[in-house]
């Protein structure tokens, strides 16, 4: 019996040693960044600035949160709209397009006139369907509650959040009739950080109560707003990141022929704190 041929051995060459990959240092991410526009009737086309100048040095706006005025100019803002368009806007709105007389039984001006001119300027979109993440506060007027819209119709929310007892109707919405949302939120900084913001810049609009004693029942009823809103900010203020306080000496809630130096003032107000936003926003990025 003839024997198999022997194998030919098999030679394993030798395993190379596998570099690691290079160490990829992963890249800074900056914090989620949120703005909380406030009330303040009129004095709310100071937001417009503020925005406009941080649209002018890159600082991106993650999402927006507002209350009364502040809920204006925030759906607007989240729905796409830059800086210049907002001024644009604000420079060729017609107050009438806002305000509808009622015959005074709970508020003087039903409010419907502000939702349509909201749902016409974002295009009719719902607060989910914004192109920014966007809260709206109103106060639940059976309990005092504070409550935050994060979807529904976005002029409906707005003319909630706007509802200044007394002046405006009250808005139902489902079961429950709601307010101004200044009432509890005068800044919304807490809402801010409840939709996810890591860094919270505050725009505090409110404007400090008067020395002498006001003469007619509006400028009453902000003087009223102007007392109690102190209180509640002191306690909501110190949660924010940055505050910028807009100086709007001399312009009035109902002041709506002050628009263009209303926005100057928010300009000027958050130029003057750029350093400290870019501190803020470096000390957070990891």
């Amino acid at each position: 019996m003839t024997s198999p041929p022997p194998q030919t051995p098999v030679v394993t060459p030798p395993v190379q040693p596998v570099d690691p990959p290079p160490y990829v240092k992963p890249v800074p991410k900056p914090p989620r960044l949120g703005l909380a526009l406030g009330g303040g009737a009129a004095r709310g086309f100071a937001h417009i600035g503020v925005i406009q100048v941080l649209e002018e040095n890159g600082i991106k706006v993650d999402l927006v949160a507002g209350t009364s005025a502040g809920s204006l100019v925030a759906s607007l803002y989240a729905s796409g709209k830059t800086g210049k368009e907002l001024q644009t806007l604000a420079e060729t709105m017609d107050e009438g397009a806002i305000t509808d007389w009622s015959f005074p039984l709970r508020g003087l001006i039903r409010g419907e006139a502000l939702a349509r001119f909201i749902r016409d300027k974002t295009g009719g979109r719902a607060i989910e369907q914004m192109a920014l993440p966007l809260g709206i506060v109103a106060t639940d007027l059976s309990d005092g509650s504070s409550v935050l819209f994060r979807s529904g119709d976005t002029g409906t929310a707005v003319r909630a959040s706007s509802a200044v007892p007394a002046v405006f109707q009250p808005v139902r919405i489902g079961q429950r009739e709601y307010v101004d949302g200044g009432l509890v939120s005068p800044v919304p900084v807490r809402f801010a950080k409840e939709m996810g913001a890591q860094l919270v810049i505050a725009v505090d609009i409110t404007s400090p109560p008067e020395k002498d004693p006001p003469g007619d029942a509006f400028r009453m009823l902000m003087q009223t707003f102007s007392i109690m809103g102190r209180s509640i900010n002191f306690f909501e203020l110190r949660d924010a990141d940055v505050v910028i306080r807009p100086r709007l000496d001399g312009v009035g809630s109902a002041d709506f022929t002050a628009r263009r130096r209303a926005v100057q003032a928010g300009r000027e107000a958050a130029q003057a704190l750029l350093p400290l936003i870019r501190q803020r926003i470096a000390e957070k990025t990891r």
